[in-house]
C-alpha cells in the first residue's frame, strides 16, 4: 500500500516545454527548506544582530524536522549532502527518479532555444512524516529563474563615472567602507582581474579587494556565459568598488535557478564575517516565481537582516508592468520582499561642475526601459510602510507592500562608465542602483560604527503621505507607466535618492536611541 503523502503548498509549476525524455538516472541535487521553530517579530529585527548559533537556537529548524528529513531520505535512497539548523536548509543528492519519487513528481528533459533544461510536472508532495515541516523543495527544476536588470544606452553617451554619481549624493567625508564587506550575488558571468586593474587605474584608484565564491558548482568564468552576464558582474563590482574602495567585495556565483539563487543568498548571509550589505541585481516578476520559492527566498532575506545584513535588490527595468504581457502592473522579486531594500531608478543630470542639475524618474519611453515599481500582489503592507501613502493593489485592491524603497541613477543615457571584457562602455539600469546603495551603506556603516540589518523601519520612521523623508532627495517628476512620482514616497523612486551626510546623521541618532 502506498504511504500517505501531503501536497506541498505553492509548488505547482507549469511545463517549460514539451518533454524530450524522462530524466531517469540523471544526478540531481535539491535544497529542502524547513520551517522555523518560531517567527521573528519587529522587535527582533530592531535588536542587535544575532550570531549564527543564536539564530539557530531561536529561529532555526526543529531537531525533529531535521530527523524526519534524514529518515525520509534514507527510505528513498537519497544522500544528505548537508543539513544546517541555522539556515534550515538540507541539501539532498540522488537520481532524478529517486528524488522525483521522494517528492511525488516526474522529472523530464526539455529543449528551449537550443538549451536543455530539467523540468518537473505539477504539484510536489512530501511523505506524511514531513507534513507541515517543509517550506520548499527547490532544484528539481533547473530552468533559468531570474534575469539581470542592466540596460545599455540606445544612443551614444559619455555617461558618468561612479565617483561623479556618488559625489552628487553627498557621501560622508572620511569614509571609504574600510572594515566592511559587501556581498554581490551573480547568477552568471564572471570577471577578470585585468579588467578591474585597468578600470580602477583609469579612476586614479587602487583596485579594491575582490574575491569570488562558487555556490552549487558555479564559478567565476569570464567570457563563457552566452547571456553576456559579464556586463552585470563588472558593473556591480566597479560601481560598488569605486564608491566604497576600502570595503572587501565578495562575489557569490551561483546557477541561475531558484535553488541556486536561494543558496547564494544563504551562503552570503551566513558568511564569516557577515557582510554589511548584500547587492542583488537579478530578479523576475513576482508571478514568475512559485509561491514556495518566494517564501523560501523571503525567509532567507529575513535571516540575513537578523544577522545584521542589509539586502538590496534592483526593482527592474521594464516599468510598472515588469515585462508582463498586456502591461498589467507587477513588481519584481526579490525587491518586493519586505526584508529587502528595493532599489528604483532615476535619470540624474549633472552640471559641468558636478552639481545636480536635475533628477527625475527613469523612463525611456519608446526606447523601452523604465524603473520598476508598484504594489506587491504577494506581500502584505508592512507596518513600517502604512503611513507612507502606498496605493491599493492595481489588480485586486487591498493593501500590499510598496516598491521601491529608495532610488539612484539608472538611466543608461546617464549611465555608468565601466570596463567589460577589455572594452570601455556605458551601462545603466536598476542593476547599478543596488551596488551603488551597497557601497554607500558600507560607508554609512563605517561612519556609524555598526551594521544596520533591516533598514526600512528607520528609513520610514515618521514618514507620511506626500511628505519628504529626511536623508533623501525627493524625486517628484516622471512616471514608470502606471505610477507617477510625487512628494513623499511613490511607486517609481520610493523615498528618493540618497543624501549621504543626512542619512549618516539620521542612522547615527537611531543607533544611539
Amino acid at each position: 500500500m502506498p504511504s500517505a503523502r501531503t501536497p506541498l503548498p505553492g509548488s505547482v509549476r507549469e511545463r517549460l516545454a514539451p518533454a524530450a525524455a524522462p530524466a531517469g538516472d540523471e544526478p540531481v541535487v535539491v535544497t529542502v527548506v524547513l520551517q522555523r521553530r518560531a517567527e521573528p517579530t519587529a522587535a527582533d529585527f530592531a535588536a542587535p544582530a544575532l550570531a549564527r548559533p543564536d539564530l539557530a537556537e531561536r529561529f532555526g529548524a526543529r531537531p525533529d524536522d531535521l530527523a524526519a528529513v534524514r529518515a525520509a531520505a534514507g527510505a528513498a535512497g537519497v544522500e544528505i549532502v548537508r543539513a544546517d539548523a541555522a539556515s534550515r536548509l538540507v541539501r539532498l543528492r540522488g537520481t532524478a527518479q529517486a528524488l522525483g519519487t521522494m517528492f511525488g513528481t516526474r522529472l523530464e528533459r526539455a529543449e528551449v532555444g537550443g538549451r536543455s533544461f530539467r523540468q518537473r510536472v505539477g504539484e510536489l508532495s512530501v511523505p506524511a512524516d514531513l507534513a507541515g515541516a517543509v517550506v520548499a523543495v527547490l532544484g528539481l527544476d533547473d530552468r533559468p529563474q531570474a534575469q539581470m536588470w542592466l540596460r545599455r544606452p540606445a544612443a551614444a553617451t559619455s555617461g558618468y563615472t561612479p565617483l561623479q554619481v556618488i559625489d552628487a549624493y553627498d557621501p560622508p567625508a572620511q569614509t571609504d567602507g574600510t572594515g566592511q564587506t559587501l556581498a554581490i550575488i551573480e547568477l552568471g558571468g564572471g570577471f577578470a582581474a585585468s579588467d578591474l586593474d585597468a578600470y580602477f587605474t583609469s579612476l586614479g584608484m587602487a583596485t579594491p579587494s575582490v574575491s569570488a565564491v562558487g555556490v552549487d558548482g558555479a564559478t567565476n568564468v569570464p567570457g563563457a556565459d552566452p547571456t553576456g552576464a559579464d556586463g552585470e558582474v563588472l558593473l556591480d563590482i566597479e560601481v560598488a568598488g569605486a564608491i566604497a574602495p576600502g570595503a572587501s567585495i565578495v562575489v557569490y556565483f551561483a546557477p541561475n535557478t531558484d535553488a541556486g539563487f536561494l543558496d547564494a543568498i544563504t551562503e552570503a548571509a551566513h558568511a564569516t564575517p557577515a557582510p554589511t550589505a548584500m547587492s542583488i541585481s537579478w530578479g523576475q516578476s513576482e508571478d514568475a516565481w512559485t509561491a514556495q520559492a518566494r517564501a523560501a527566498m523571503d525567509q532567507a532575506c529575513a535571516d540575513a537582516a537578523l544577522l545584521g545584513v542589509t539586502v538590496l535588490a534592483a526593482a527592474g527595468d521594464s516599468g510598472s508592468a515588469d515585462g508582463s504581457p498586456g502591461r498589467v502592473p507587477h513588481v519584481d522579486f526579490p525587491a518586493s520582499s519586505p526584508h529587502v531594500l528595493g532599489c528604483g531608478g532615476t535619470r540624474l543630470e549633472l552640471s559641468p561642475s558636478g552639481a545636480v542639475a536635475g533628477e527625475t524618474v527613469w523612463n525611456d519611453g519608446t526606447a523601452g526601459g523604465a524603473t520598476g515599481g508598484g504594489v506587491s500582489d504577494d506581500f502584505t503592507l508592512p507596518a513600517w510602510q502604512v503611513a507612507a501613502g502606498v496605493p491599493a493593489r492595481a489588480q485586486t485592491g487591498g493593501a500590499g507592500r510598496g516598491v521601491p524603497d529608495v532610488a539612484g541613477n539608472a538611466d543608461p543615457q546617464t549611465g555608468y562608465r565601466v570596463r567589460v571584457d577589455g572594452q570601455d562602455e556605458v551601462i545603466g539600469g536598476t542593476s547599478a542602483v543596488a551596488p551603488l546603495w551597497g557601497g554607500l551603506l558600507c560607508r554609512l556603516a563605517q561612519g556609524a560604527g555598526r551594521s544596520f540589518g533591516l533598514l526600512q523601519p528607520a528609513f520610514y520612521a515618521g514618514a507620511s503621505a506626500g511628505v519628504d523623508a529626511p536623508g533623501f532627495r525627493d524625486i517628484t517628476s516622471g512616471d514608470n507607466g502606471a505610477y507617477r512620482a510625487g512628494p513623499g514616497w511613490d511607486a517609481c523612486t520610493g523615498l528618493g535618492s540618497p543624501d549621504g551626510v543626512a542619512l549618516l546623521a539620521r542612522l547615527t541618532r537611531a543607533g544611539a536611541g
